[in-house]
Parts: structure tokens; sequence; C-alpha cells
């Protein structure tokens, strides 16, 4: 499948943005997109997640069963990121060897992503954690996050845009686009469809 694609996959895991989940199940169906839920199953036909506890309770919870190592980049128009922490989860690796590259079944898959042309890859809040995992996917691209994480995005070689004494509220580095944290994710969504559909406009336009 071309990455003109009308579907997005959305990266997940334990203790998501349960703000952005609810933004994101509303506003890509609505524009004619399809959201799938991706993740690592770790062997199980599906798993459920829960979002953060914000108010003491776990507000959402999402059931996941299609696995990260099972589908390809170019299935997608874009690659989403959800914010909080479910992204520091999945670049876990039960086995590590030093020197080598993180080999957490997202993490290759969001390299095979960033090296796909067309495909676009939405980081927002704390999510771009887990291209800090490998800081080859982060050397040199600008970008905003959280606040929290700023030095771990500049530690991995990111370039974090600053809007006075705050990140900036989005950025968009070629095919990745970065928001702040979730009280953006309205422009961010809005951004990141339109840097999806004039990809797609050029990708339709004779040669």
């Amino acid at each position: 499948m071309a990455p003109t694609s009308r579907k997005i996959a959305i990266l997940a895991e334990d203790h998501f943005d349960a703000t952005e989940y609810r933004k994101f199940n509303a506003f890509f169906p609505a524009k004619g997109y399809e959201v799938e839920y991706i993740s690592h199953l770790w062997g199980q036909p599906q798993l459920t997640f829960g979002s953060n506890p914000d108010n003491g309770t776990v507000e959402e919870h999402m059931t996941v069963s299609t696995e990260v190592e099972a589908v390809a980049p170019s299935d997608y128009a874009a690659v989403l990121l959800i914010g909080a922490y479910a992204m520091d989860r999945l670049r876990y690796q039960p086995k590590v060897q030093k020197g080598a590259p993180n080999q957490a079944p997202a993490v290759v898959f969001l390299r095979k992503t960033m090296s796909t042309p067309g495909v676009k890859v939405g980081t927002i809040c704390h999510s771009l954690w887990l291209l800090c995992a490998d800081p080859a996917l982060l050397r040199g691209r600008k970008v905003t996050c959280a606040h929290n994480i700023i030095c771990d995005v500049e530690n991995a070689g990111g370039e974090v845009v600053y809007d006075g004494d705050e990140t900036a509220d989005l950025v968009v580095d070629g095919d990745l686009i970065s928001g702040k944290h979730p009280a953006v994710v309205d422009a961010f969504m809005e951004h990141l469809l339109q840097e999806i559909e004039t990809s797609a406009e050029s990708l339709a336009r004779p040669a």
C-alpha cells in the first residue's frame, strides 16, 4: 500500500495521554482517515492499556490487537506517537548489548518509518522519548516537546525550538511534525493533516 493510504497508525502502550486519545479518535475519522492503534503485544493476540490517572482514576482504556512487527510503515499515511509515558514503555528491550542500537520492536518500526518516503511521523509531548532510544533518528532534527524531556531530546542530538522561555508549540522538519503538549493537540492534528494531504497531492501530481 502506498503512503497515500488513508490510515493513520498510532503507537500506544500503558500510561497514554487520555486527552490526545479522545481527540485522535474524533478528529481523524471525521476527516476520512481510519485510525489503527499498534503496539508490541509480547506474543498475545491483544493487550488492553490504560491512560494516565490524571484525575486519580484511569479514565480511558484501549484494546490493541495489531502487532507492530506485523505491519509496514507504507501501510499508513502517518505514524503518530501518543504522548505521556507510553513511548518510554515501548522502547524497552529485555536484552541489551553494549554499543548496539535499541532493538525494541517499536524502535525498529520507527527506523523503517523514518526511512519510508512520504510517511509522516507525528510526536507530541513526551513521545519523542521513542526517538531518543536511537539518537540516529533525532540527531540534527528540529523538534519541540514537553519541558520535562528537553534534556533527553537535546542529549540525543535533537534541536529543540524555543519560543521565548518556552518550547515552541509546533515544529515541522521534513516528514517529522512535533507538538509541545496536549494543550496544542488540536493545532497539532490540523497541521499533521495538512502535511499528509500536501504530500498526497504532490505524489498524485503528474511528473
